[in-house]
């Protein structure tokens, strides 16, 4: 099965694409721009968002700091500080099947870390990918590459996995946001110190 490579706004039902899937992984990736300032650190992580478009507590946020939901239906596999190298940079599992029934959709969001104070943003930030993988066959089912310039935006919401009737599917979202991951995580409901 080749893999299908979607633009932004565009979507895909996951269900209909690989009948066979429940566990998907969430590979991201990402190449900094290089410069003689400082490193960038680019953060993935994960909302699960309910059908009132916010979360149902900061449980809900799956991040470097909270790797697993509480019941296990998403992980998180750590941080990469780096971004070097080839391939994913960071991954997320989702257990599609155990993901509770109140959840509508996961949203994946990419932030770059202390980027107010390092100067930083996505206009920085080339080669950036979102693809959902079948855990148990390897297969990638879709990919979606960014290609916008969000200069000014320094968190981005890559893709979301939401639920469609019986259906799970992808959509390549690229929303950026300026007001950084505190925007983001004020929009859907969390609550911040």
């Amino acid at each position: 099965m080749a893999s299908l490579t979607l633009s932004k706004g565009s979507n895909l039902s996951l269900t209909k694409a690989d009948p066979g899937l429940s566990k998907a992984m969430i590979g991201l990736g990402w190449d900094p721009r290089t410069t003689s300032g400082e490193a960038f650190d680019l953060d993935a992580s994960a909302l699960l968002i309910g059908k009132n478009g916010k979360v149902r507590s900061n449980d809900d946020f799956i991040f470097y700091n909270q790797l697993e939901a509480k019941d296990g239906s998403v992980v998180h596999q750590g941080d990469n500080r780096t971004g070097e190298g080839d391939g994913d940079d960071e991954q997320i599992l989702i257990n599609l099947n155990a993901v509770s029934a109140d959840i509508d959709r996961v949203i994946i969001v990419v932030s770059i870390d202390q980027a107010d104070a390092r100067r930083q943003n996505f206009g920085q930030v080339r080669d950036a990918f979102c693809r959902v993988v079948n855990q148990d066959t390897d297969t990638e089912i879709v990919r979606y590459d960014l290609s916008e310039d969000a200069a000014s935006e320094t968190t981005m919401i890559f893709a979301e996995i939401y639920r469609s009737g019986a259906e799970w599917k992808f959509r390549a979202v690229g929303q950026g946001y300026a007001a950084g991951l505190h925007g983001i995580a004020t929009d859907f409901g969390i609550a911040l110190d």
